[in-house]
């Protein structure tokens, strides 16, 4: 198969060549291996190939589910496979290995999925975008030396420059919808309690953080959120689903919606003019199909937020630091992790069980406040980010002369529209609606109350329809850079 071909299909339709005999998963491993050759270089998206999964192939290894043979990238230090490489894109835990499986490997090799590699991240995830000194920037494909976003943005630059139609990601304040955004693709970041977190955790980072994946089609959106989302026997609660699945569902027949829309917070951070005008040429083509569609203020006090989030996210980190400073032998220095880590591990030292409580009330109370703000809507339209990537540098893990909550607040730039879903444990999309005079990609997103994924993905079909994406080629892309 040639590549410029390769990269048209999304995992159902290359899914669906294999079923109908055109192609053999072993084909498509070797050619998204040249697809890494190719792109790779300009992108690095891809930190390690399984070339087990590739030369030594067994399509007999996998299952026969919805995505047979089809290549998939899993996120460093996110889902892991036992006996693989897990290094959180550290220094500090170069060449450590996973002891288990997750359950939801388990779901994904139910679903068919051939693992192929996996993809970078910045340090531990802890930064909106994919800058490590262990493997280097991700670019999005659409300029190199801009940011794919992160903490998944390895990921998405994988899909959008044509490795892998889907990869496999995660979201703790904007994670997968922030790499949607910068590099054009779609990012879903599914209810809280959707996809389990098991065996080693109950909820990861408290709830916050939620594992999903992400994808160029909402019919493969949905199509994984059918094999992900199914309960761990011993998950902490499960949450409720549609009776029909979730790909039958965005094919059906959409209900009049009431739908807010807020192109900028009363007290929050500037947002770019284009992206304003994005989000509302969004939300006029909603309201000739039918939908309410009103303007709605909304408040966010960010300078509070990230103050108690340094509280919230960096309580136990210390313990995580040492844990994986004992699994290799280093020490934790400036020569096994980058600034911004290394400021966050001494901060966490300092973090007791009384200023983790009170962190925690207040996300308790910011979750209600928030979303009794967007209660009068069944879909609350956003910006996904306040503006396009940035060059590389801008979010990174240096920390400049900032102090910890300073680096932070900072990141409220990128952040604003993402985190209040973390906050409240709601699902929400960025979809690539619009391209910037500057040549890169606009994410807008869209959100709904606990456990209404398919709600988004019956509106996200309609407007995948209307303002398709899906032949917006990026400059770093198999099918433009020369072999």
């Amino acid at each position: 198969m040639e590549l410029e071909e390769y990269a048209t299909f999304d995992g159902l339709g290359l899914a669906d060549l294999v079923a109908k005999g055109e192609v053999t998963p072993l084909e498509l491993a070797q050619t998204s291996a040249r697809a890494i050759e190719r792109v790779n270089s300009e992108v690095n998206a891809v930190v390690e190939v399984y070339q087990d999964r590739i030369s030594g192939f067994d399509d007999k290894a996998l299952s026969k589910g919805p995505f047979y043979g089809v290549p998939f990238i899993t996120k460093d230090g996110d889902v892991v496979e036992k006996g693989r490489k897990i290094e959180f894109g550290s220094r500090l835990c170069k060449g450590m290995t996973s002891q288990i499986d997750s359950y939801t490997v388990e779901n994904l090799r139910a679903a068919g999925f051939n693992f192929i590699g996996r993809s970078n991240v910045p340090e531990f995830s802890r930064a909106v975008s994919t800058e490590n000194s262990l493997y280097g920037n991700t670019s999005t494909p659409w300029r190199k030396g801009y940011s794919a976003g992160g903490s998944t943005g390895g990921g998405m630059a994988a899909v959008v420059s044509g490795i892998v139609p889907i990869a496999q990601g995660s979201d703790l304040a904007g994670s997968i919808r922030i790499p949607a955004s910068w590099c054009g693709g779609v990012g879903l970041r599914v209810s809280r309690g959707r996809v389990s977190a098991g065996p080693a955790f109950a909820e990861p980072i408290n709830g916050y953080a939620a594992v999903f994946a992400q994808t160029k089609t909402i019919r493969d959106t949905a199509a994984m959120l059918d094999c992900m989302s199914k309960p761990m026997p011993g998950d902490p609660f499960v949450i409720p689903k549609p009776e029909i699945s979730y790909l039958e569902g965005i094919s059906g027949k959409q209900t009049k919606l009431k739908i807010g829309y807020t192109k900028s917070y009363a007290n929050g951070l500037a947002t770019d003019s284009e992206v304003a005008g994005a989000l509302e040429n969004t939300a006029y083509k909603l309201a000739d199909a039918g939908h309410e569609v009103f303007e709605m203020p909304v408040e966010l006090p960010w300078e509070d937020i990230a103050k108690n989030m340094c509280t919230l996210f960096g309580f136990g980190f210390d313990i995580i630091l040492e844990g994986c400073a004992s699994a290799t032998g280093r020490s934790i220095s400036p020569e096994t992790v980058d600034p911004i880590t290394l400021l966050s591990y001494e901060d966490a030292k300092t973090i007791d069980s009384a200023a983790y409580m009170k962190a925690n009330a207040f996300f308790n109370y910011e979750r209600r406040r928030i979303a009794n703000q967007i209660s009068s809507c069944d879909v609350w339209l956003t910006p996904t980010t306040a503006h396009p990537a940035l060059p590389h540098g801008r979010y990174n893990l240096d920390a400049n002369g900032k102090t910890l909550v300073e680096w932070l607040i900072d990141m409220g730039e990128a952040t604003q529209y993402t985190f209040p879903h973390n906050i409240m444990g709601t699902p929400a999309i960025s979809l690539p609606l619009a391209m910037h005079s500057s040549g890169l990609p606009i994410g807008i997103q869209l959100a709904a109350g606990p456990a209404n994924e398919h709600l988004l993905l019956g509106l996200a079909a309609y407007l995948e329809k209307e303002m398709p994406w899906i032949n917006r080629t990026p400059p770093l892309h198999v099918s433009k850079i020369n072999s």
